[in-house]
């Protein structure tokens, strides 16, 4: 079958490889579709980052070269022995978390946290930028009639932002300021909107990006270039600051406007992945009573997620800017995407059939 594999920055290949078989505990699925995520570019601009290189991967054995792929949808075509859970024709989208159900952090339910985290499409257990892939039942969840395939493949960047909230305690009525308004930075925003936010404010330079914000339910979208950020956040929230600000961008900007925006014991909840190291004065904290919590992934946000886009409470509508096929992923996705028109895109989505564009 095609997959597309990482070998290295910048070195992306689709390739063939060996069809997977359902094993004791698994399912085997047809992809539909898969998103290109922040990770992957990070992975193919800056990488290795979660890719195992050198050393095998603790859960899965493997390392690089490995197939790429974590935002997708799919069908069940195989059951293997001891599945439950589902049947051949099931409709699904998948966590592709690869934990070790051992570890203190497992044993407490924060698999997110696993001390072994891998996660399907970068640790070498399979991915979703392929023709078929095999994950454990555990983390493969059915997607409702009213769903398409196209908007379970979004699923996961939509947990990754519900959990962003839920590590902020975010209350309804509350007040938040989202760095950058890229894939996850616009889910933040509909995820905010639908908790009951009072208040959205989003940095972003000027690009579509600030009419994708608007769209996505933001309050006030600020362009850095253009005015001073905290001081309009300030003006905006009677002097006091925000109550959360969500980093999105990875960059030294949007972490330092993010805390200057917090009133005092506000949270800022940084997101993004960083290619490199950042530093701040950490008296900005200790006279405040700020607090900066990370956050990865999602743990046991799949099912309000799915519910909450099957209701409508989260739209995830104008994401998919581009649909291509795997034989042109290299080009025409993680080129797009880290090319001249990379702002004006959200979301790729990749497919191993034709026939679906």
């Amino acid at each position: 079958m095609k997959a597309a594999l990482w070998y290295g920055k910048n070195d992306v290949r689709v390739e063939e490889i060996e069809e997977p078989k359902a094993v004791k505990g698994t399912v085997k699925i047809k992809v539909e579709w898969c998103g290109i995520c922040g990770s992957d570019l990070h992975e193919y601009l800056g990488g290795p980052i979660f890719i195992p290189v050198g050393q095998p991967h603790p859960l899965s054995g493997n390392t690089a070269p490995v197939v790429l792929g974590h935002e997708f949808s799919g069908e069940i075509v195989e059951i293997g022995e001891g599945v439950t859970k589902f049947n051949v024709g099931d409709r699904v989208a998948v966590e592709p978390i690869v934990a070790c159900g051992k570890c203190a952090a497992c044993r407490e339910g924060k698999y997110n946290l696993c001390s072994s985290l891998g996660f399907h499409g970068l640790c070498g257990s399979g991915g979703g930028f392929a023709e078929y892939t095999v994950f454990p039942e555990e983390f493969v969840h059915k997607i409702p009639d009213n769903m398409s395939y196209e908007q379970a493949a979004l699923i996961e960047p939509m947990a990754v932002a519900l959990h962003s909230i839920r590590m902020a305690n975010f209350k309804t009525g509350d007040t938040a300021i989202v760095l950058g308004s890229g894939p996850i930075g616009l889910a933040t925003i509909e995820c905010l909107k639908a908790a009951g936010a009072k208040l959205v404010v989003v940095l972003q330079r000027k690009s579509i990006r600030q009419e994708y914000a608007k769209k996505a339910g933001a309050d006030v979208v600020l362009d850095p270039n253009e005015v001073n950020i905290i001081e309009e956040v300030k003006k905006l929230t009677d002097g006091v600051g925000v109550d959360a600000a969500f980093e999105t961008t990875g960059a030294k900007i949007g972490f330092n406007t993010g805390l200057e925006c917090l009133k005092f014991e506000g949270t800022m909840v940084v997101t993004s992945i960083w290619e490199g190291e950042t530093s701040f004065n950490p008296n900005v904290l200790v006279f405040t009573e700020k607090k900066i919590v990370g956050t990865i992934a999602y743990r046991h946000e799949f099912p309000a997620t799915i519910a909450q886009m099957s209701d409508g409470r989260i739209k995830a509508e104008g994401y998919i800017t581009k649909r291509i096929s795997l034989d042109d992923i290299v080009e025409e996705g993680f080129g797009a995407l880290t090319g001249p028109e990379k702002k004006s895109h959200v979301k790729i989505l990749v497919t191993p059939n034709k026939s679906l564009l």
